[in-house]
């Protein structure tokens, strides 16, 4: 074979490397290839009043406008300049409550991991994570409120909320902070800010769901550095 060929072939063995580890998934403005399905979302990939592609704004309980969640540029961003945004409740948002989700990133065991800031809100303020999404009215969500100064699991079903668990923390507003969950078969485990501080076991919803973020009546809070990691 002669130079020139073996620098053909070459040079297409490299670019096939090269794009084996520049492929991104849909959902995520950061997503690793590797032997792990980890899903990392930052949102910086995404323009600015939109969102991320295959993810939704719907509300629970909400019988009037829908809310208005966009990924926005801030300097506050923990990293990078973008998060997503629950920007504008749903209407009426006495009881309603605020989701954003995909049914693209599919999670039934593993870990889920974001960071969220509780911007403002007089009625509730903070949020947290949704899973196991059925739909709009059918999931899992473990959520921070600094106005009650707790933190709490709750399933939702036929958009009806239920506490499974829950504990009295205070933690500030306007600072960022780290929600994770945790969950294998029916048990589930909650930290915040490091710490394990909720368990409980549950068979409401078992098989895979959709996965996204949440927040109650007029909270508006941000988020960032999603992190979805499946496990068989």
């Amino acid at each position: 074979m002669s130079k020139s060929v073996e620098r053909i072939w070459m040079g297409i063995g490299m670019v096939w490397i090269l794009g084996s580890f520049s492929l991104h998934a849909s959902e995520s403005s950061v997503s690793r290839v590797s032997a792990t399905p980890t899903k990392t979302i930052t949102f910086e990939n995404v323009r600015a009043g939109t969102l991320p592609p295959s993810w939704k704004s719907e509300a629970t309980n909400g019988g009037g406008k829908r809310p208005v969640w966009i990924v926005t540029e801030t300097k506050e961003a923990p990293s990078g300049k973008k998060v997503l945004r629950m920007r504008t409740p749903a209407r009426p948002y006495g009881s309603a409550f605020n989701l954003c989700w995909t049914k693209k990133i599919r999670f039934q065991n593993g870990s889920i991991d974001v960071r969220f800031k509780a911007r403002k809100g007089v009625v509730d303020r903070g949020g947290g994570i949704a899973w196991r999404i059925r739909d709009r009215n059918n999931y899992y969500v473990a959520r921070f409120n600094p106005l009650e100064d707790n933190f709490r699991l709750y399933y939702v079903e036929n958009g009806r909320r239920s506490m499974l668990t829950g504990t009295h923390i205070s933690l500030p507003s306007e600072t960022w902070h780290h929600m994770r969950i945790e969950q294998t078969g029916n048990t589930i485990v909650c930290y915040l800010d490091g710490k394990p501080l909720l368990r409980t076991t549950d068979h409401h919803f078992e098989k895979a769901g959709g996965v996204g973020l949440w927040t109650k009546a007029d909270a508006v809070t941000d988020f960032d550095d999603l992190i979805v990691h499946p496990e068989e």
